[in-house]
């Protein structure tokens, strides 16, 4: 059943509250790994705008993650399809109450109301595309560029024109495209572009994330203590959470994919692999090459330690399983080792460990569970450690900050640049953290958003 969107858009006022979803919110005070304080973070990284990016950004992401899987998982009528689908309409929750405490209840309903609406469109795609019928596919993605159009003049009247209807009109048909393109790939066995897609869908997020929180903190400038989103200190915390929250996404999929001996279980890998480059590539741009082979190879011996869990699982090995975790608990203490090293102890041993614990257990946890058939749980665990890296972000880049201050200090520019409405570049290693940390200036006055959930029948 369609929702149907009145054509008038609601008057939308300030909330009292800013961007405090009701669950799934990241920001804090200070940066924590499994409650442990590591330090108190900087201005810059911590201010109230980095936090209203961070949150944004991870919901954003989060959602292109969970469309496409819930997609893959609609078009192979997969047991966990259902709970798939319910934990992206718990991120459609969050993010209507991030817009609601911003502009208002009325606004919140509004918005959930237009992002509902391309649900049934979009499982109207997945449906014509199993039954291999052309004219509903046509339908379904003539619907789809209809829904971008009110979304867009949704979210330019709200930010008072800031961000344009135009460009963003333009952005949401490219994120549509993005899980288009991700779920073509996948039905029809091309899974090395299909998991190309999924990273690009899932990094273009962090743009839109970036253009709405820098328009809404110029829209008021005095809820956030004028404070900005474009910082360098902010670009470096927002390039490390991206990397390390996509860690946590693929490596659940590729567990998953494992398990059940699926045909594009190895693309996922690859797709993991290729996140550890890059999160190679980036210790080494503020530590030198030889920090960043180390990282590289600390950190793919534990997703080769989950690998032979999910081995051990399918062949019933309690001694191989046994095994993977003794291994994954040797990891935990090198690889706490190496970055309070790194960072010349501003991030301590003992909190280290415990953070690594938790994403190892999470990552257990939702495997064990999946495999359990108890999907709920699964994807409720999928939402923790997904949000729990974003706080691993904020306490790294809180160190490196911390560590470097000069390379941190020049100011971005507060008026958004007209720089196209292309996702950011990959990034290119360089031996110096303020050339990374710069990367993915370019922005653009878009949102885009999709979902995927399933289509409700009267």
């Amino acid at each position: 059943m369609n929702i149907n969107v009145k054509k008038t858009l609601v008057s939308v006022p300030l909330s009292l509250s800013l961007l405090i979803p009701a669950a799934g919110s990241i920001s804090a005070s200070a940066s924590t790994m499994n409650g442990n304080m590591m330090m108190s973070p900087s201005a810059s990284i911590a201010s109230p705008a980095a936090n209203l990016r961070a949150d944004l950004d991870s919901l954003l992401s989060e959602h292109a993650y969970l469309a496409i899987i819930t997609m893959q998982k609609g078009a192979k009528g997969a047991k966990d399809f259902q709970a798939a689908a319910n934990a992206l309409n718990q991120n459609t929750d969050n993010l209507s109450k991030a817009v609601a405490s911003v502009y208002g209840e009325q606004a919140g309903m509004q918005f959930k109301q237009i992002w509902g609406s391309h649900i049934g469109y979009f499982v109207d795609y997945v449906k014509a595309t199993v039954a291999k019928n052309d004219a509903a596919k046509q339908k379904a993605m003539k619907n789809l560029n209809s829904y971008t159009i009110t979304q867009a003049d949704f979210f330019s009247k709200a930010t008072g024109g800031r961000l344009s209807a135009a460009q963003l009109e333009e952005g949401l048909k490219m994120h549509v495209q993005d899980l288009l393109d991700a779920f073509n790939n996948y039905v029809a066995g091309n899974y090395t572009a299909a998991y190309m897609n999924v990273r690009e869908a899932i990094s273009h997020m962090y743009t839109p994330g970036k253009g709405l929180s820098w328009a809404i903190t110029q829209q008021f400038p005095s809820k956030f203590n004028h404070s900005t989103v474009d910082t360098p200190a902010v670009e470096l915390r927002e390039k490390l959470n991206y990397l390390l929250s996509e860690h946590a996404a693929l490596a659940i999929t590729a567990m998953q994919k494992g398990g059940d001996g699926a045909k594009d279980f190895q693309a996922a890998a690859a797709a993991l692999n290729n996140n550890t480059m890059d999160l190679s590539n980036a210790i080494a741009s503020v530590y030198g090459s030889a920090a960043g082979k180390q990282f590289q190879q600390i950190w793919s011996s534990h997703i080769g330690y989950f690998v032979d869990y999910v081995k051990a699982t399918g062949n019933k090995d309690t001694k191989g399983k046994d095994m993977a975790i003794s291994n994954l608990n040797s990891y935990r203490v090198k690889q706490a080792q190496f970055l309070s090293t790194a960072t010349g102890g501003r991030l301590k041993v003992a909190d280290l460990e415990a953070g690594l614990k938790t994403h190892v257990d999470e990552l257990l946890y939702a495997f064990n569970s999946y495999e359990a058939g108890n999907y709920t749980a699964t994807y409720s665990e999928v939402n923790t450690a997904y949000m729990h890296m974003f706080m691993v972000g904020q306490g790294l880049a809180s160190a490196i900050v911390s560590q470097f201050p000069s390379k941190f200090e020049s100011s971005m520019p507060s008026k958004m640049p007209k720089t196209g409405l292309t996702p950011p570049a990959e990034h290119n290693s360089t031996n110096t953290v303020a050339e990374w940390t710069v990367i993915g200036l370019a922005l653009s006055s878009i949102l885009a958003a999709m979902m995927i959930r399933r289509k409700k029948t009267n």
